[in-house]
């Protein structure tokens, strides 16, 4: 892997300085922009080359730009093949289906100024074309596009992998060019492990090997991210220009003492009890009125809903000079659900993955263009979306990783030069800690490690089903091709072995007899064949994204347009004629089916909001041992260097003094910190007189899952004692009953 650092933004290698490009492009960049980016520079000196390419640079650097524009410019230059199987040369892969619609509206621009261009100059109009194939693409688009390639075609990892395991697959013959965006999204998760082996299918496919440009944001280890886009034996070269990115960023705590809220004024019945919510609250609607455009991150869809709904309410009192008047019957909010009290959409919208793709869209418009105050999103947002000129980013709850904040954080200031800024809000005390170590390694870049799996043999077992469904395939090349693949370069002939005789019905006893073999290994020939309905198989149960279960939520009426989607556990406590709110909308539920609820527009009536499960993964653990070295570093302080070192972390005078508050408390109720080196267990009776174990450790979710069913297993096996264990970012709670001590 080679390296390149390019400094300058005024590379003659670009556009406006020649370069290899033609006159009408070079005429439209001239007019559009400055200049090029150092980012853009290295990227084309790189990729004139004809060798890979990995490209990485914070959001707002012109990457996706720099990708395209060569190719956009070759497109433009040579005439079409005259085979129309060929036709298609260039292939965009993005993460995120709502990425790759926006990057084929952002395309509209240089290929019609490119076009104007031309034109001016006395020559042809060329006339490129570009498709977008995902999951929500309509069937007859899909038969148009798989009839007549267009020139570029935008997909998704999951929708190449079913162009390749289908007849489709023919009109990716001519493919010259593959870009790969966010890439740092997928290599480090067996989403990105299903696309190396679908990348390398497509290189079987071509008979030659396409150039693959990659564009990420900072990540680390750059080499690792480089291995998984090249492949075993891929040779790719690195453009990483040094980054002048600039990010302010402040944590705020809205009151004196997180410990002690204030409780709500007035005492009457039904008053909400003391929160810290009405003050985070009106907090970010101040933040919001006082911009003209914000995006309001939240770490689950459930939060997002409820801030949108509240953050309207505030709004409307503001604009009313008085309270909503919310009526909401005792059974409407039960269980996990809150309550919304209808108040139009005036100053924010939720924005996550269970709003429908159209809601999503509309959202995003009115966004961009200043009809809309604010979005509340969820991760939804996080990747390189065009959001258009954002003014500032707020967080509620710490991000979940650091890479993580500085993706949520970037999409303010998402132009060339801007300052990203961006306010956090923790919830509780202990959630200051993580925001405090989130907060100063944002500033400094410091983030977390990605990893490319090794062997993920379901996701092999899923690709050779899909592979041996179009064609006959020798076991030894299909092997080689595995291996050409970065996360199975590795891959032992043992491990290969097993799961061929896995798909071929060679099972290790009876036991598996009602397992169905999906394909026929002639050992004789060293041959794999499909057996019949290996190809359905393949298309009905490709990727890695889990199937969560959710029941869609359609309109009422002929058509059933898409609204969104609600958790099981959701939809079995609601009934006919509930209201609820989805994407700051009102629903009245119509009828409830086995797999999707129907409803009908009830704008302005109060409704339950909704929520899911399963949102967060948890603190990494790399990010956990750094929270831990925070803790052991300012535990060993004196007052006053701890409260310099506390605030030199962004935290504003409040918060600096509830951090303090809460590790001098901890310290002196356990005589011991939890942290990197130190992991307290602590043991008390609650109301029942159970005994309850805690182990405080600050490791994360990640690593306290696994650990707390070891926990429990082991207690069963040797002490016989079923124990009930709960675990969290922070720790493990074992309940011991007392029948069982």
């Amino acid at each position: 892997m080679q390296g390149r650092n390019q400094g300058r933004a005024d590379a003659p290698s670009g556009p406006d300085g020649g370069g290899g490009f033609s006159p009408a492009t070079r005429a439209w960049f001239a007019g559009a922009f400055a200049g090029a980016t150092a980012a853009q520079a290295g990227a084309w000196d790189a990729i004139a080359t004809g060798r890979d390419v990995l490209v990485v640079a914070p959001t707002g650097s012109g990457k996706t730009l720099a990708a395209f524009l060569w190719s956009l410019d070759r497109l433009a230059a040579a005439p079409p093949p005259d085979d129309r199987a060929l036709r298609c040369r260039v292939l965009y892969i993005s993460p995120l289906k709502a990425l790759a619609v926006d990057v084929e509206r952002n395309l509209r621009a240089p290929l019609t100024g490119i076009g104007r261009a031309a034109r001016r100059l006395g020559g042809a109009e060329p006339q490129v074309t570009v498709g977008v194939r995902t999951g929500d693409t309509p069937a007859d688009e899909r038969r148009r596009l798989a009839r007549t390639p267009p020139d570029v075609l935008i997909t998704t990892p999951e929708s190449l992998y079913l162009i390749l395991t289908s007849s489709a697959r023919e009109g990716l013959r001519g493919v010259e060019t593959v870009i790969v965006d966010e890439v740092h999204a997928v290599a480090g998760t067996k989403r990105g492990a299903h696309l190396a082996l679908t990348l390398e299918r497509l290189d079987a496919l071509l008979g030659r090997r396409a150039q693959r440009i990659g564009l990420s944001a900072t990540v680390r280890p750059v080499d690792e991210v480089a291995r998984f886009l090249g492949g075993a034996a891929g040779q790719v070269e690195v453009v990483r220009p040094p980054s002048d990115k600039r990010i302010e960023l402040s944590v705020a705590v809205p009151v004196e003492d997180l410990a002690a809220l204030p409780e709500p004024a007035g005492g009457e019945v039904g008053a909400r009890h003391a929160s810290v919510w009405p003050h985070v609250e009106e907090r970010i609607a101040d933040l919001v009125l006082a911009h003209r455009s914000t995006l309001v991150f939240a770490n689950s869809r459930r939060l997002a809903e409820r801030l949108c709904a509240r953050l309207n309410e505030i709004a409307w009192e503001r604009a009313q000079g008085s309270p909503l008047d919310v009526s909401v019957a005792p059974a409407q909010v039960m269980a996990q659900a809150g309550s919304s009290g209808g108040a139009p959409q005036i100053l924010a919208r939720a924005h996550h993955g269970s709003v429908s793709r159209e809601q999503r869209a509309l959202i995003e418009e009115d966004l961009k263009a200043g009809r809309l105050p604010a979005v509340v999103a969820t991760s939804s947002l996080e990747l390189g979306i065009d959001m258009g000129a954002v003014d500032l980013v707020i967080q509620v709850e710490s991000p979940p990783s650091v890479a993580s904040g500085l993706q949520r954080v970037g999409r303010a200031g998402h132009q060339v030069g801007a300052v990203s800024r961006g306010v956090v809000f923790p919830k509780f005390r202990g959630d200051l800690v993580q925001t405090a170590v989130v907060a100063e390694r944002m500033v400094a870049g410091d983030i977390e490690a990605l990893s490319v799996p090794r062997n993920p043999l379901d996701v092999l077992a899923q690709q050779i089903v899909a592979m041996v469904a179009v064609d006959d395939w020798p076991v030894d090349e299909l092997l080689a091709l595995a291996r050409r693949a970065a996360p199975f370069a590795e891959l032992p002939d043992s491990a290969y072995a097993a799961v061929l005789d896995l798909l071929a019905g060679r099972y290790p006893s009876d036991e598996f007899a009602e397992l169905r073999p999906r394909l026929v290994w002639d050992r004789a020939e060293g041959v794999l064949r499909a057996r019949p309905g290996a190809q359905r198989l393949a298309v009905t149960s490709g990727g890695t994204i889990p199937d969560r279960g959710l029941f869609g939520v359609f309109l009422v009426g002929e058509r059933q347009s898409r609204v969104g989607e609600l958790d099981e556990e959701m939809v079995y406590e609601s009934r006919i004629g509930d209201v609820f709110t989805l994407g700051s909308s009102s629903w009245r539920i119509e009828d409830i089916t086995h797999d999707r609820v129907l409803v009908s527009p009830a704008p302005g009536s109060p409704g339950r909001l909704p929520f899911w499960h399963g949102d967060s993964l948890g603190r990494p653990a790399e990010l956990g041992a750094a929270v831990g070295a925070f803790v052991r570093e300012v535990g060993g302080l004196d007052e006053p260097a701890a409260r310099a070192r506390v605030s030199a972390t962004g935290l504003d005078p409040w918060a600096a003094d509830n951090l303090l508050a809460y590790l001098r408390e901890q310290r002196e109720a356990t005589g011991r910190l939890p942290d990197d080196r130190t992991i307290v267990v602590e043991r008390f009776r609650d109301e029942l007189g159970d005994w309850r174990v805690v182990v405080h450790s600050p490791y994360g979710a990640q690593v306290h899952a696994p650990w707390a069913l070891a926990l429990a297993a082991r207690l069963r096996e040797r002490h016989g004692v079923d124990v009930q264990v709960a675990h969290a970012d922070d720790g493990i709670v074992l309940r011991l009953p007392e029948s069982q001590q």
